[in-house]
């Protein structure tokens, strides 16, 4: 490839998983690109990627049921679950391959091996569970996966949550040693520490004010620096928007018609942290409950075993809250500010068609300390109000959208990449499983906006990522070579 010809300039807006990801990838593809990234905040990692923001799961569908749902007939729908765990495979290769080049030089700093079990109480529940098991347990994407109903083996599974608990209820759990847990906001800032030093121009304390696209199909970049009270232009041939809760009105400002009828609706979160030692180290898993009838996925209970600055920590959440802001650090505005007359109509009908949500979140916001302590119960018998402190967990904007299946105004839970029609502005909307399956989105955005580079690109790709453009599901072999890889270089 002729480096001058094909010299790309790239603005990267935020300094989050998203963006590190893409950012290295490029680096990988093309090092001679110059890579601008603009953020607002002193560091990388403070927002939806931060360790306090971002539930680290690792989302690979091991131990979420609301991937899994019930069909009408009975029957368990695996193909969520399929689908994010063969793209949080995609992440774990690109993470090997890092520390084998040496670009990473600590994976226990971001990646620690923890078991993820699902648990249920209840008859129904439990027929839900078994027969989720039985659709899983021959698929080599859930290797491993045990089943059991028994008090006793929970009891070593997961002492802490069978501690005084009244067993006259049917109960069960699943569990995968095969699980982590990942601190996306330290992973963030290792990557961008990287990019610092791949001459990489990170700018933080600047906020995007304005993306305008030239009439040389260009588009030019309104800055303003914090640090210095500065205005400042930038034009570039190609602007990726990974802001979080942000990128709404980003991608709004650039008036592409694909940012059209698209709204948002911002969720925070709240989780109860624990500070008894003892019983931190009583638990040690990732437990995902499942949704009580008629709540949104994303109040799916879970008491996680978390690695934050080498630290094993506790937290149960979440407890959904609301404000109008997109992002911690934003504007009591933004929701305001997000509705345009092409929207208006879209938000609308969502407004009417979610009133369950809406129901749910007005009884979230009416939640006082004992009542989520009762919650906790659920899952910890015993527990202490004393024991437990709260803590604000980042800003979710769901991202709502006109859909053929859905209609008017439907809200999405999930991720959602936006293009535009000539590849030269990308955006990413949403929340999880989001930063898990950060590979896989960034690989996405390069086949959309780069299609003419992705045959030169295609052996490199592969060689950072094996199983790129192949199921692993449909490849056994390949999966376990993949795995006794990552299982060795990254330490689970």
């Amino acid at each position: 490839m002729d480096g001058k010809q094909s010299r790309k300039e790239i603005i990267l807006v935020g300094a989050g998983i998203m963006s590190a990801t893409l950012g290295v990838l490029l680096k990988q593809l093309v090092p001679e690109w110059k890579i601008t990234d603009y953020e607002k905040l002193p560091q990388a990692g403070e927002e939806s990627s931060n360790e306090w923001n971002n539930a680290g799961t690792g989302h690979s569908a091991l131990c979420e049921l609301n991937y899994t749902p019930e069909r009408p007939d009975g029957s368990i729908d695996t193909t969520k679950a399929i689908e994010v765990n063969e793209q949080f495979q995609i992440s774990k290769q690109f993470w090997t391959y890092l520390v084998e080049t040496g670009l990473i030089k600590d994976p226990d700093k971001f990646i620690m091996p923890l078991p993820h079990i699902s648990f249920v109480q209840g008859e129904d529940n439990v027929n839900y569970l078994r027969k989720r098991y039985e659709s899983l347990v021959e698929n080599p994407l859930f290797d491993g996966i045990e089943f059991s109903d028994n008090p006793d083996v929970l009891e070593q599974w997961i002492p802490l949550i069978m501690e005084d608990r009244d067993v006259t209820e049917p109960i069960a759990a699943t569990k995968i040693d095969a699980g982590t847990d990942v601190n996306f906001g330290a992973l963030t800032r290792i990557l961008f520490d990287y990019l610092a030093t791949k001459d990489v121009d990170i700018q933080y304390k600047c906020t995007v004010q304005d993306i305008k696209q030239l009439y040389n199909r260009k588009w030019e970049v309104k800055v303003h620096d914090a640090e210095n009270g500065l205005i400042r232009y930038q034009e570039t041939d190609f602007v990726f928007i990974g802001a979080g809760g942000g990128s709404l009105p980003l991608l709004q400002m650039t008036g592409i018609p694909e940012s059209k009828h698209i709204g948002g609706f911002p969720v925070s979160g709240l989780f109860l942290v624990c500070k008894n030692e003892e019983v931190i180290d009583k638990h040690h898993a990732k437990v995902y409950g499942k949704a009580k009838l008629g709540a949104p996925p994303m109040s799916v209970p879970h008491l996680d075993s978390r690695y934050i600055d080498g630290k094993k920590e506790l937290l149960f959440g979440p407890f959904a809250g609301f404000t109008p802001k997109f992002l911690k650090s934003g504007s009591y505005f933004d929701l305001i500010d997000s509705v345009k007359p092409n929207n208006v109509t879209t938000m609308l009908a969502a407004g009417l068609k979610e009133l369950g949500l809406t129901k749910y979140l007005i009884q979230q916001l009416m939640l006082n300390e004992h009542d989520r302590i009762d919650e906790l119960r659920e899952f910890i018998p015993n527990a202490v109000k004393e024991d437990w402190d709260i803590v604000t967990a980042g800003q979710r904007v769901q991202v709502i959208k006109d859909t053929k299946d859905g209609g008017k105004g439907t809200l999405q839970f999930g991720t959602e990449v936006i293009t535009s029609r000539d590849g030269t502005v990308a955006a990413l909307l949403g929340a999880s499983p989001g930063a898990s399956t950060a590979v896989h989105v960034m690989l996405e955005v390069l086949e959309r906006c780069f299609p003419e580079e992705m045959a030169t690109w295609e052996k490199t790709i592969k060689e950072m990522i094996p199983s790129y453009g192949k199921m692993l599901m449909d490849h056994p072999q390949l999966l376990d070579d993949i795995n006794e890889k990552a299982n060795a270089t990254l330490g689970l």
